[in-house]
């Protein structure tokens, strides 16, 4: 724990009023005092920062890193506050200043540096690294613009700049007299050395910067500070020279802003050839920046490349830097001199590769055509890298399995031949994990079986896991009081121990409190709906919540088709639906994607038939909160008493909102697919709401679906199906959802939801039931609180640690506590 000084913070915090912004402390406004408050914290950080380092180094610890382009770390002021042991001190030394810090911690913005579950899982990974006293480090990108914040104009998601002030943050720490100058385009010319051996030579190439930015990340009890390193691109003088000598200043002036652009944005669009560009440069320059500053670190101890992996592990988190394993052979074989094969052993013994998806549409690969340009010298490595292998895959497979031969090939060939990015992480890495269980076997089975038949040892699983710290401690801090009175402080660093809570389940004074603590949630998010939306809802009624990407195989229609059940029971049945239910939604639909930007619309006209309509709307209510991020998660996830994980089996990888709203006492409605699987083991059947298909009869009813079938055989589904087709929820806008209905309707639905949509049906009518008895429904949230130790983020990484990293923990003994 850092000790609180209220002299030094006081003075910190005066200084960076006075000196830094040059106002009277009595001019300050609420972003100026959030600022001072940050910048004092941030000496904190650093000091312990500087002793970590020290303690790494002294101890010459082998290190992970961990590239990935998003790092959704959230807001981190009361983060860093609860990690270092300091909020309340904190709180009562501005109390004294007339400051509320609950008010200033609101007043931060997200830092626009990711999307989704990729994002947030690197964050609780970095959480977790430092909490348990681990070197490992993160490495991303500093985007000025995330990829967009989201409003909603008459039901339609627009899309607007998701500019995050990261030149003005003061938790980023601007490295200017660091740099790294990026070869990008020119040709390779073929060349020997004086004693015949090959030595190509990058000619006519330009040039470009990286520049790093850092983040401190603190750990649980502040004894360690670990780093996220970010780059921004920056144009190099030796970029512009020739077109400056040419006299064309405007030319010159555009070519800077060009290279400038690829830290500007989150996922350009790839919808056009110059996206596609911009897109595949942002992944090598973060690949080049982060490979050429891990050298730089193992340079400073180290000058033998053949032992660099005893030194380094890099985890690859997704495609997104496989160029990784043509870079560090770049620069081993050309500028350290390596001999191929050494220098491979060394690549493979380093890079490990983290796969998040069973799409294989979603697998990256770009053209030969785009790397040639852009980094020729890369494309040819991947080209030997390829040839090399394809033998070995003869040697294994046989020379005449052209099947095999061509499945396995880096080099997808057709009318464009392109660069298989999983497939060049695979071969280039020692490992290769999912991040469930199903998802792993699927990989093994279904994605690469042909990789997994050569390599069965590289296959492993590591499912994922989410941090306490922000996920139970931060967001929900009178559950994580309530949880520390019950069983003590230790549960934080060692989330196994929450087991202990299940000895209250019978406790009803226990469970009375537990039930306080979800309702006051529940309160608390029905004001942000009112002010946000303009919408009351009623605190006491099921909140049932489904907040993640937009999707059809996340099936946000599946639960709008069960709304529109219960909408037109109310209505035209004149029945009661049992307790009052409000449906909450929330989700960024991809910019391009037609359909989920549909179903967005969809949600919309169908709160707006619900919410106005006085018959049903003490009954049911829809309500669609825009721009989805960490810090509205961080709202919605603690209030949440029914959590929506209804993927198509066998589609989702594994998720990590599920745990999230497991450890906040949420019941699950979901099917066998992902982690969903594990949190069943884990939570017991009794207290989650399984329905639907699983993997293998997903399989095996796919070629025959006939969703007719499903229709005649339900007339709830039917006349759902028929109001849907009928624009009942589209009057003003006739025909609007028929490509929706055609979608449903279609044979090749591969998300099936007629299949699954009668027992989803019985699922939430159990629900309904059991949330009628108060006592009941809390045990079973207790037992899910109580039962999600094996999902924090702590454990996933110590599995990383042990059995792909070969990292361990560096801590003094004095500091254990």
């Amino acid at each position: 724990m850092a000790y609180f000084d209220f002299t030094s913070f006081e003075v910190s915090f005066q200084q960076y009023v006075k000196y830094v912004l040059g106002k009277p402390l009595d001019e300050a406004t609420k972003k100026d005092q959030l600022n001072a408050v940050c910048y004092a914290v941030g000496k904190y950080l650093m000091d312990i920062h500087f002793d970590t380092r020290k303690r790494y180094e002294k101890n010459k610890a082998k290190q992970v890193y961990y590239l990935s382009m998003e790092f959704l770390i959230g807001r981190l002021l009361s983060n860093n506050l609860l990690n270092l042991g300091i909020f309340d001190p904190c709180a009562r030394f501005l109390k004294k200043q007339g400051i509320d810090l609950e008010t200033l911690v609101e007043e931060e913005q997200d830092p626009a540096l990711g999307n989704g579950g990729l994002g947030r899982l690197a964050a609780c990974f970095l959480d977790s690294l430092a909490s348990l006293d681990m070197p490992g480090y993160g490495y991303g990108i500093n985007y000025d613009y995330g990829l967009f914040r989201q409003t909603i104009v008459n039901g339609y998601q627009q899309e607007r700049p998701d500019y995050w002030p990261n030149r003005s943050s003061p938790w980023l720490i601007r490295r200017s007299e660091e740099k790294y100058v990026l070869p990008i385009y020119g040709k390779i010319e073929e060349r020997q050395d004086k004693n015949g051996h090959y030595k190509p030579m990058w000619t006519r190439k330009k040039l470009f910067i990286g520049r790093p930015h850092d983040i401190m990340i603190a750990g649980h009890r502040g004894r360690t500070v670990n780093r996220l390193r970010l780059f921004s691109a920056a144009a190099s003088k030796d970029f512009d020279i020739d077109i400056f000598n040419d006299g064309d200043y405007i030319k010159a002036v555009k070519r800077k802003i060009q290279s400038e652009s690829v830290t500007k944005i989150l996922y350009p669009s790839d919808s056009k050839e110059t996206g596609k560009e911009l897109r595949f440069i942002q992944e090598y320059f973060l690949v080049a920046c982060a490979i050429r500053d891990i050298i730089r670190k193992f340079e400073k101890q180290h000058s033998d490349f053949e032992t660099f992996h005893d030194h380094v592990a890099i985890q690859l988190n997704d495609t997104h830097p496989a160029l990784a394993v043509a870079e560090l052979m770049r620069i081993l074989v050309d500028e350290k001199k390596l001999v191929w094969e050494t220098a491979w052993d060394v690549t493979v013994k380093t890079l490990a590769f983290t796969n998040h998806t069973l799409l294989p549409e979603a697998l990256e690969t770009w053209s030969v055509y785009i790397l040639n340009k852009v980094v020729p010298r890369h494309l040819q490595i991947i080209f030997e890298i390829n040839q090399r292998f394809i033998a070995r895959v003869k040697e294994r497979f046989g020379p005449d399995n052209h099947e095999m031969i061509a499945k396995m090939s880096i080099i997808q060939e057709g009318d464009e031949q392109k660069v298989r990015m999983a497939n060049l992480a695979i071969i280039g890495s020692h490992s290769v994990n999912g991040v469930a269980k199903i998802h792993s076997d699927l990989v093994k089975k279904q994605l690469v079986p042909e990789f997994y038949s050569m390599w069965p040892e590289k296959f492993n699983n590591k499912t994922n896991g989410v941090t306490p710290r922000r996920w139970i401690v931060a967001c929900n801090p009178e559950l994580a009081k309530l949880i520390t009175d019950a069983i003590g402080r230790r549960w934080i660093a060692d989330l196994d121990l929450i087991w202990e809570l299940e000895a209250f389940q019978n406790d009803p004074g226990f469970l009375e409190r537990y039930g306080a603590v979800k309702q006051a949630n529940k309160q608390a998010l029905a004001d942000y709906i009112r002010d946000t939306v303009s919408e009351t809802v009623d605190p006491l009624s099921i909140f049932d919540i489904q907040a993640k990407r937009i999707h059809e195989y996340k099936r946000q229609l599946l639960n709008l088709l069960h709304i529109m059940h219960l909408y037109l029971t109310v209505k035209e049945d004149k029945k009661d639906i049992g307790p009052p239910r409000t449906f909450i939604f929330s989700g960024k639909a991809a910019p391009g994607y037609h359909t989920a930007k549909l179903i967005i619309k969809l949600i919309h006209n169908v709160a707006h038939a619900v919410n106005t309509d006085p018959a049903v709307n003490r009954q049911l209510k829809v309500i669609f909160l825009p721009d989805y991020r960490v810090s509205l998660a961080e709202r919605l996830i603690p209030a949440a008493d029914v959590s929506e994980q209804i993927s198509t089996a066998g589609m989702e990888a594994s998720g990590t909102g599920n745990m999230k709203f497991a450890m906040n006492g949420a019941l699950t409605i979901g099917t066998l697919d992902g982690a969903n699987i594990e949190i069943l083991e884990q939570v017991g059947k009794e207290n989650m709401y399984i329905f639907g298909l699983d993997v293998d009869e997903v399989a095996a009813l796919r070629p025959n679906y006939q969703p007719k079938e499903y229709i005649e055989k339900d007339d709830r589904l039917k006349r759902v199906i028929y109001a849907l087709r009928s624009d009942r929820f589209s009057p003003s806008e006739p025909g609007i959802f028929r490509s929706l209905y055609n979608s449903l309707m279609s044979p090749g639905d591969s998300y099936l939801n007629f299949a699954d949509f009668i027992p989803y049906v019985a699922a939430h009518q159990a629900i309904a039931n059991d949330y009628q008895q108060p006592e009941k429904w809390s045990t079973r949230a207790l037992m899910n609180t109580a039962r999600t130790g094996f999902f924090s983020s702590d454990r996933t990484i110590k599995a990383y640690a042990d059995e792909i990293w070969g990292i361990r923990a560096q801590i003094r003994e004095k500091d254990l506590w």
